[in-house]
């Protein structure tokens, strides 16, 4: 019967039966070596790449997910303009932190997971749905993470039953916690969340709001060596995106370029940044 799905080219009748609506719980039934998890790894000290600072901010009107384009290799810059945020469906986003491949990878696979749903059971999850499934992901990888191989998201989309913008972060072990007003991960983080205590207001325009996480991913690399700030000589901007009841978007190179440009040019003013007020 193998021999003849190979000649005939047809998969395997397990293939085309109707299971669980998980693509993860599919792929670990019948190929479970390609889990990102399950891979065996050399002894020793790896080195690998490291996406470094994702924020996230929620308006009115939606959500806004950003991060720095900078990925580090131990003290060595390994990339400067990788990308740290992804759509993981119409209506949400992931940011990845950690080690930058197994990250994308799990984002590729988070991407699956969702779309694989929606085509079995004809809907599509929830919000909460969506922020425990990635929760799942991060748990199952948690073997390469006590092996220095952590992947560190932070999700955030527009919840349609609630009518607003939502963040979840997490922690190496898939813990998931939902943020109010505005998060960060990776190494930045500290400064960036210091930066984004400050400044946040409830009331935000979208405007303002991705305003705000460009100013946290500055003031992220003003303090962090592993966070790259906006690199006007190479043209080189943060990845900002948007989410609101209209879906996902990503600003424009143009757009990411003129806000970098607008809080860079207010920075030769003020080094420090916007000032806020004390009571």
């Amino acid at each position: 019967m193998e021999a003849n799905n190979r000649g005939t080219g047809r998969l395997p009748a397990a293939f085309l039966t109707p299971g669980s609506s998980s693509f993860m719980d599919f792929l670990g039934a019948h190929s479970p070596e390609l889990l990102p998890g399950n891979r065996k790894l050399p002894e020793g000290v790896i080195e690998a790449p490291h996406g470094t600072t994702i924020v996230a901010t929620t308006f009115p009107g939606g959500v806004v997910l950003a991060g720095d384009r900078r990925a580090t290799m131990g003290n060595m810059i390994a990339q400067r303009d990788i990308e740290k945020v992804f759509p993981a469906d119409e209506y949400s986003a992931v940011g990845i932190a950690g080690t930058a491949g197994l990250a994308v990878e799990m984002v590729k696979l988070f991407q699956l997971e969702l779309e694989h749903f929606e085509k079995v059971e004809g809907a599509t999850l929830s919000l909460e749905g969506k922020a425990n499934r990635l929760s799942t992901m991060i748990r199952s990888n948690l073997g390469m993470a006590m092996q220095g191989l952590a992947v560190v998201p932070l999700f955030a989309g527009w919840d349609e039953g609630k009518g607003k913008g939502r963040i979840f972060s997490y922690d190496v072990t898939g813990g998931r916690s939902e943020e109010h007003g505005f998060a960060a991960t990776g190494s930045g983080s500290i400064f960036a969340r210091g930066s984004m205590k400050k400044l946040y207001r409830p009331d935000l325009t979208e405007e303002q709001a991705t305003t705000l996480v460009v100013q946290a991913l500055y003031d992220a690399a003003d303090d962090d060596s592993a966070t790259g700030g906006p690199d006007l000589y190479r043209h080189i901007y943060p990845i900002v995106t948007v989410i609101t009841d209209e879906g996902f978007r990503r600003l424009s190179d143009e757009e990411s370029q003129e806000l970098a440009r607008t809080v860079t040019n207010r920075r030769l003013e003020q080094p420090d940044g916007p000032r806020a007020a004390l009571l």
